[in-house]
């Protein structure tokens, strides 16, 4: 038996004979049909509806709900179609579905058998070219220019405040009890990367399932912050995903042995849609 179900989430039906081909299983998420051949956040207790504004997590809430106990498999882990497991660094300048077929992770190597999640390689927030914070952040910076000079002071609250509206993430940390908003919020201050793309694999079905008994009523409180209707461009819009992607990197990395995998961007829509 293989020792890794991996799911792989996608928007586009037009996907599932290459997911396939990677012995992943296939997750279709949005509004397009996808036939029974593919898991769905759709049926059984769902959020589905909310997947607008929630991207991954709400087949992260159905698996929660519906199936994590049907999983027999060693390992659990989730992937993209953008996005792949590899154990190598590649650049995507040289890629190609035929490439990433070869390349894709589909058993977790023995090396990571000590740790209890495997996570992304560190993203780090502060390496963006001082014209970019200056076009994303100008009235943060009014407020404290050292932002333009000292790379240090561009912490995790400074970019999500920067990329995501600033004092939202204060306002969301204030909803989580009181131990993980101290160790959230000390996190937030003083990391400069976190592991990104709510992508990880989980040895643990009750690790993670702790993680959703966690991060799920904590993103419910946050609805009535922030709602719905008014969140306009793809920061806002997708607002819970982001503190879900900030939370779950600052969750795992505190209540777990974890090592970090590359992960590897190819767009399989540049040979598809040719």
């Amino acid at each position: 038996m293989k020792n890794l179900t991996m799911f792989s989430l996608t928007l586009e039906p037009s996907h599932l004979d290459f997911i396939k081909g990677l012995d992943y299983a296939p997750v279709g998420l949005g509004d397009k049909n996808f036939s029974n051949e593919w898991f769905s956040d759709k049926i059984g207790k769902n959020i589905s509806h909310k997947n607008k504004n929630y991207g991954e997590y709400t087949f992260h809430y159905w698996l929660w709900k519906n199936y994590i106990e049907k999983i027999n498999s060693k390992w659990i882990g989730f992937s993209q179609y953008r996005k792949f497991w590899t154990i190598d660094n590649f650049d995507n300048s040289n890629l190609s579905m035929k490439k990433i077929n070869s390349i894709a992770l589909r058993e977790v190597p023995s090396e990571f058998d000590d740790c209890d999640v495997i996570l992304g390689k560190p993203f780090f927030v502060n390496q963006k070219r001082t014209s970019k914070f200056i076009k994303k952040g100008f009235k943060l910076i009014l407020k404290k220019p050292s932002l333009l000079f000292n790379k240090n002071s561009r912490n995790l609250k400074f970019h999500f405040d920067l990329m995501h509206g600033e004092n939202n993430l204060k306002k969301a940390v204030d909803l989580l009890d009181e131990k993980n908003k101290s160790f959230f919020e000390d996190y937030m201050n003083k990391n400069f990367y976190f592991h990104p793309h709510n992508m990880l694999i989980c040895k643990s079905k009750s690790l993670l399932t702790n993680y959703y008994e966690t991060i799920f009523p904590w993103l419910e409180k946050c609805e009535h912050i922030f709602g719905f209707k008014n969140l306009k461009g793809f920061g806002l819009m997708r607002i819970y995903g982001f503190l879900a992607e900030r939370f779950m990197s600052y969750w795992f990395t505190k209540n777990a042995k974890f090592k970090t995998m590359n992960i590897t961007f190819y767009d399989i829509n540049n040979e598809l849609n040719n």
